[in-house]
């Protein structure tokens, strides 16, 4: 046999060189392409199975924490609006008890209507003091409650549930101290003859609420007091915290081996005993 006259049972390539003995033929269509990998990511390695390496407890924490992230804000929105709802029903027992320290102003009855008793009288300056110093001592009462209360909200969910509970419980405050017997000076008002005296019940000049644009009531002078003492004093509370997230954090001196479930290390051995026997030697 010659290289021109070639085996013809050993088969040939298309180059025209024959087949080395013992390979195994390869037709067209049993010949897999060779794999690509996609731009800019690599390509696995051969025999790679990703049923096997299923994702890492860190990855599948971050998906966690973002599916929780929209029902987290919707617990603290909740949140927030549970204590704006709570402040401003404690904001009536604060107007009851302003209504009670406050003093009425006397006036007199005439064909024009009611003036002043006094031409220079002392008491609407006096019901405008109490409910000041009443309303600072509600916003620092109101922000250490929820303080204490909102333990796992302390930070900027805490101080807008204490500023926002604050405003909305001091206009309720008002209204009802100053209609605490209104009913009664109205009706003497209209039905007392003229030269009658008898009293104004207390309320505000040196607060209010302003309506923006018809819709948002604003309020301003005295009762901002409120809402500025519970900022204040949530501040103060934030400012000084000594645990940096704002919420208890575990003590690491409390985790001891006992409490983690780990047997004591045994103790070394201590020094012999002056004059005592050593043990014989081999």
């Amino acid at each position: 046999m010659s290289p021109d006259t070639p085996d013809p049972e050993r088969p040939v390539d298309e180059t025209g060189r024959p087949t080395p003995a013992g390979a195994s033929e390869a037709t067209p269509s049993s010949v897999e392409p060779p794999a690509v990998s996609p731009p800019g990511r690599p390509l696995p390695p051969a025999g790679f199975d990703p049923a096997a390496f299923p994702p890492s407890t860190a990855y599948q924490s971050s998906l966690e924490l973002t599916a929780e992230q929209p029902r987290r804000r919707l617990r603290a929105a909740a949140t927030v609006l549970g204590a704006v709802l709570a402040l401003a029903v404690v904001g009536a027992l604060l107007g009851l008890l302003w209504a009670a320290l406050a003093p009425d102003t006397p006036v007199l009855k005439t064909a024009e209507g009611a003036i002043y008793a006094d031409p220079q009288p002392e008491q609407p300056i006096a019901a405008d003091g109490w409910f000041s110093l009443l309303g600072l001592a509600f916003g620092v009462l109101a922000a250490l409650v929820l303080w204490f209360v909102l333990r796992r909200w302390r930070g900027p969910v805490g101080l807008l549930a204490a500023v926002l509970g604050a405003l909305a419980a001091a206009p309720v405050a008002w209204q009802v101290g100053r209609r605490v017997g209104l009913a009664t000076f109205d009706r003497l008002l209209r039905d007392a003859p003229p030269g009658q005296a008898f009293t104004k019940p207390a309320d505000l000049r040196a607060g209010g609420v302003d309506w923006l644009l018809g819709v948002l009531p604003v309020p301003h002078g005295d009762l901002l007091l409120p809402a500025f003492g519970a900022a204040i004093t949530y501040t103060l509370l934030a400012g000084w915290s000594r645990w940096p997230s704002l919420r208890p954090e575990p003590d690491p001196a409390a985790f001891s081996w006992a409490s983690a479930g780990t047997p004591d290390p045994p103790a070394a051995p201590g020094p012999p005993a002056p004059g005592a026997a050593e043990s014989p030697r081999g």
